[in-house]
């Protein structure tokens, strides 16, 4: 049975890759991951805010006394040429993850404005990691921040990291465009790799005795898979970008319905934090029975069969499925 898939021109050894999570924190963990048999790790995420905080504080402490001492400043460099502690960390797991196991490591830069933490992409690359995901999360809770705007700013991201790097890079994003085909393809047009579908935008939640906007965060069930499921078949065979799946993806079947819309490869978080890394080898046994079963030889022969452009009904992934769906619903 070959399982191998090719995503951001990595042949990988089959389409189950670890997403961004806690459990890539060691190499030991990583190390687990790749003999319960996953293809490729995406490592936790490096913030923005992260970067930006510790940049902060070094700013501080140069210009508290700059009026007292401002002929010592030029002697110092400009606050973000310091090594910022926690990033340092980071690429440092990056480098021991490149001795210890052979699975390409993904970096995982999560940020939205312009900035120098941008710069930590390059670092990425130079520490050894196979390609870069940039999680860009924006919420535009200013009424004057235009759909355009908000286009412009995920397109000029994706373009300046692309400008420092020479290894690939996907782009982790959210559904929530007015048009998110059009999005994609501009994406893919800005130079984006690959495409992840989709960033889960964690809601906030409210403490009731203690009248507190407090984090709450859920882990994904099998449901939550349908949305990406929908987008990956629709722009299949209308971006260059490798198509990722994420969000939802808890069995095997859910990912014989992502590769057969069209995803290149299948991303997992929540079932591992419920299941533990070694359910890993559970889904792949599982997934090579089902081919087996089903009489597909290869991952190659099975992706897109159910795609937009391939399948009987395409207006099934459309506003017709709406009604279907709402006809269908029995007591």
């Amino acid at each position: 049975m070959d399982l191998r898939t090719t995503y951001l021109g990595l042949e990988l050894k089959n389409p189950i890759v670890p997403s961004a999570s806690p459990l890539s924190y060691t190499v030991d963990q990583v190390r687990r991951m790749e003999d319960a048999g996953a293809s490729a790790v995406v490592l936790y995420s490096l913030f923005e805010e992260q970067i930006n905080h510790q940049v902060d504080q070094v700013d501080h402490f140069l210009t508290t006394y700059n009026e007292s001492f401002a002929e010592a400043l030029s002697y110092f460099p400009e606050p973000f040429a310091f090594n910022n502690l926690y990033a340092e960390e980071y690429l440092e797991h990056i480098r021991s993850l490149k001795q210890a196991v052979d699975i390409p490591i993904i970096g995982s830069l999560n940020g939205v404005s312009e900035g120098g933490w941008m710069g930590y992409a390059e670092k990425m690359e130079e520490a050894g990691a196979d390609a870069i995901e940039l999680n860009i999360y924006y919420l535009a809770a200013d009424p004057a921040v235009t759909g355009r705007k908000v286009e412009e700013l995920y397109l000029n991201d994706i373009r300046r990291v692309k400008q420092r790097l020479r290894i690939p890079v996907s782009v982790k994003t959210g559904p929530y465009f007015s048009s998110f085909a059009n999005m994609a393809i501009q994406m893919d047009h800005a130079g984006a790799d690959g495409l992840v579908l989709f960033n889960r935008f964690y809601q906030p939640d409210i403490d009731l005795e203690t009248l507190e906007v407090s984090p709450s965060l859920k882990l994904s069930n099998t449901y939550e898979k349908r949305l990406p499921m929908r987008w990956i078949a629709i722009l299949y065979g209308q971006v260059k970008a490798s198509l990722a799946a994420t969000s939802g993806i808890h069995t095997a079947e859910d990912i014989v319905k992502m590769v057969l819309c069209g995803a290149d490869v299948t991303m997992v978080a929540s079932v591992l934090l419920r299941e533990g890394i070694d359910h890993i080898t559970n889904l792949q046994n599982d997934l090579t029975h089902w081919m087996e079963e089903h009489e597909y030889s290869s991952i190659s022969m099975m992706k897109g069969a159910m795609s937009h452009q391939n399948v009987a009904e395409p207006a099934a992934f459309e506003r017709a499925n709406y009604l279907k769906i709402l006809q269908s619903y029995r007591k």
